[in-house]
């Protein structure tokens, strides 16, 4: 079952869509599997980390902005050429388990739609396995 969603993201940021990736449990009806999260965009990306704290998710974009800075020898047409750096170094898709008809995530882990190159229209899947 492939579940999408949409999205506007006005900004550069994390977006937490643990509550989508939820709804695409609880609509399936799967008890034991796994939801697969995925983005088809190049300069975003999806995560898991800590939800519970809004600094973790400050401090995970201060890192990528400074591992991943401006650089005036970037040759790429559109500009954005920091963005894909980010969205790479994010992936473009996460694993979780289900178990029960619930997803498996740590007490403090939400699931993070990443976008590095804003304003965007963004959609995202979420593809839920029985197994």
């Amino acid at each position: 079952m492939l579940y999408e969603y949409n999205s506007k993201t006005p900004r550069e940021d994390f977006y937490n869509i643990t509550a989508q990736v939820r709804d695409a449990v609880a609509k399936s009806g799967v008890k034991d599997g796994v939801a697969l999260v995925y983005c088809p965009h190049t300069t975003a990306g999806i995560t898991i980390n800590e939800n519970a704290d809004p600094d973790v998710v400050h401090d995970l974009l201060l890192g990528l902005r400074r591992a991943f800075p401006e650089n005036p020898g970037f040759t790429h047409a559109e500009g954005n050429s920091t963005a894909h750096l980010k969205a790479s170094a994010m992936g473009s898709g996460a694993t979780v388990i289900i178990e029960g008809g619930r997803l498996v995530l740590g007490t403090w882990q939400g699931v993070y739609f990443c976008e590095f190159d804003p304003p965007r229209s963004r959609k995202f899947y979420v593809k839920i396995m029985e197994g």
